[in-house]
């Protein structure tokens, strides 16, 4: 849903506005709430930032969020799953983690909700590679597809069951065929 305030909000200002839920992102000036998830998205996601973390985040390699905002580059959005090269999160003096995550993932991963526009979650990617990001994931559930985004190359499409889909060269520990995948579907 879009949302067009009487009065056009900069990003500054979009960013002390109250959280919704789901969340809202803004991007090219305009506040779009992303769909509420549902089952099967929900399960992908779930699982798929779950085994992420089993693999990288042991050896401190890299660490999966979800529904973490994103702000950089003139806009703030919410990726279903951003992953981050341990050495790059945000952290405070401390140690700990910061709350406001101003940079691109090092991965980020989209799950296509049947109402979604492909297009907006593809420019999202875009967005992200265009700031460093290394590889971009969008997972079609209905397709039982993923697109594979990487900077300065055409869009690879895998669909086959026995396909291992690529990931960035960090995190190569971590390894995911399509058929897994789409396997957590009937689990």
């Amino acid at each position: 849903m879009v949302q067009t305030p009487a009065k056009p909000l900069t990003l500054e200002e979009f960013l002390q506005l109250p959280e919704t839920e789901p969340a809202s992102e803004y991007i090219d000036g305009q506040i779009i709430q992303k769909p509420m998830p549902q089952g099967e998205h929900s399960t992908i996601q779930t699982e798929l930032a779950s085994t992420i973390n089993i693999a990288l985040k042991p050896q401190k390699i890299a660490r999966a969020y979800t529904e973490l905002r994103c702000t950089f580059g003139g806009r703030s959005f919410v990726p279903d799953i951003s992953v981050f090269l341990w050495e790059r999160i945000p952290r405070q003096r401390n140690g700990r983690v910061q709350n406001v995550f101003p940079i691109a993932p090092d991965w980020t991963i989209e799950i296509l909700s049947p109402e979604q526009s492909q297009t907006k979650v593809t420019k999202n990617i875009s967005h992200c590679l265009k700031y460093q990001t290394k590889m971009g994931w969008l997972i079609d559930p209905d397709e039982e597809s993923v697109l594979i985004y990487l900077p300065d190359r055409l869009v690879e499409i895998f669909d086959e069951k026995d396909q291992l889909l690529p990931v960035p060269y960090e995190a190569n520990a971590f390894q995911l065929t399509i058929g897994e995948l789409f396997g957590w579907l009937m689990e």
